[in-house]
């Protein structure tokens, strides 16, 4: 855990420092908000369309070399990035990017399965995914920080430095990951075999209660493509808030980027936080809808109130404190559902298909607040609409998956 964890602070900083970098590249290379929207963007498309060959490959060789070899590839291409001076080569770039890291997230949920049962998930899925918030920490000083005190060295920007820096822990992480993680229980040299024998029964246990165990299942099933639609409206809030929250604070009137990288530490404390208390109170109460409704709820309201008081730098930051917090302590609970009944190959397809779909809202996101911004002036639009698919998320959830079928 440890190990996934690390990875994943890692990927979710790589992914998402294009939105501090925007602070200076989009007058550095003449860029317009709705380039950058729609560059910000064009990583989802290559994310979409090799998400779930990518998983499918993991499934058959292995987690260690797979997330390896993605970890090492996307390093590189998001160092590329630094050195991008068109639109074009900026969407390239992107979209390479998204190719280079399809399979990395639903292979790590997918590694989970291979460990953990489903009581245990939760909780485990949390932790993992506090790399969010723990990359929301470090990244936003470490990013402000790069930009600040590294522009003009050796003849680059700092918008340069920070995806040359932070893409090397990504590069050397890959070779770490190849050396050090474990397939599956039958390989870890750290269990006895009673350990081994005792994890593995209650991984088969879980099993039998799986409804969707192949490719053909996965694809032909209507509560699959549902949860696609709930993710994707969970995710719109993800980006809304990984590409633009520098841009929000900025709005306020603080202009300084090591500033707003250190006022950007203030949700995801909180976030961090409310992730982990509410992973483990669902895997103590065995309930999962009602903790992926609720934080999707309160996500809403925290961007209602960024809209409706983008000039206050109080009321936007406690808006943003319940977004982030909202956002981040719904995704990893959101994953209790589709692990529930997805199993074997099926969950491998089903995972992959359901982060790619639910993901192509990394391309809508950026892109349609990219254009309303530059439309209309102002942030407030996008956020409003991103409340809404948060709302609707938590509507679908309640209406359509019934509680028999993931509480447990």
């Amino acid at each position: 855990m440890p190990l996934l964890f690390v990875g994943y602070v890692v990927a979710y900083l790589d992914r998402v420092n294009v939105g501090f970098a925007k602070l200076q590249m989009l007058s550095s290379l003449h860029f317009s908000e709705a380039a950058y929207g729609l560059g910000a963007g064009f990583f989802f498309i290559g994310y979409f369309l090799f998400e779930v060959p990518s998983n499918l490959l993991l499934h058959r060789f292995g987690a260690r070399r797979w997330i390896a070899r993605i970890m090492i590839t996307w390093a590189l291409l998001s160092m590329v990035t630094a050195w991008v001076h068109t639109p074009l080569m900026f969407y390239v770039v992107r979209f390479l990017l998204g190719v280079a890291e399809a399979g990395f997230f639903p292979g790590m949920i997918l590694y989970l399965t291979y460990w953990f049962p489903s009581h245990r998930r939760g909780k485990m899925t949390a932790l993992l995914m506090a790399g969010i918030p723990v990359s929301g920490l470090l990244g936003g000083p470490l990013s402000g920080y790069l930009m600040h005190a590294c522009n003009g060295t050796w003849g680059l920007e700092g918008w340069q430095w920070l995806f040359i820096v932070e893409a090397l822990p990504s590069l050397v992480l890959g070779f770490v990951i190849y050396r050090c993680l474990d397939d599956r229980v039958a390989d870890a040299k750290w269990l006895s075999s009673e350990e081994k024998r005792l994890i593995q029964d209650e991984i088969d246990a879980d099993a039998v209660v799986r409804t969707h165990g192949s490719v053909r299942a996965v694809f032909g099933s209507a509560r699959v493509w549902l949860l696609c639609l709930v993710l994707f409206g969970v995710v719109m809030g993800s980006y809304a808030i990984g590409f633009w929250q520098p841009t929000i604070i900025r709005g306020t009137g603080i202009d300084d980027p090591l500033m707003i990288g250190l006022l950007t530490m203030i949700p995801y404390s909180v976030a961090l936080i409310s992730m982990i208390t509410v992973g483990r109170h669902a895997d103590r109460t065995r309930e999962r809808r009602w903790h992926v409704v609720v934080p999707a709820l309160v996500a809403a309201c925290g961007f209602s109130l960024c809209a409706a008081n983008g000039d206050s730098s109080l009321l936007s930051m406690i808006g943003l404190t319940l977004a982030v917090s909202g956002v981040v302590s719904a995704l990893p609970m959101f994953w209790a559902l589709p692990t529930a009944f997805l199993g074997g190959s099926g969950a491998a397809a089903g995972i992959a298909l359901i982060n790619c779909t639910g993901n192509l809202a990394g391309f809508i996101s950026p892109t349609v607040i990219g254009w309303l911004k530059g439309y209309t002036h102002t942030l407030a639009s996008g956020l409003v609409l991103t409340a809404c698919t948060l709302t609707l998320s938590a509507v679908l959830i309640l209406v359509f998956i019934p509680a028999r079928l993931v509480n447990r």
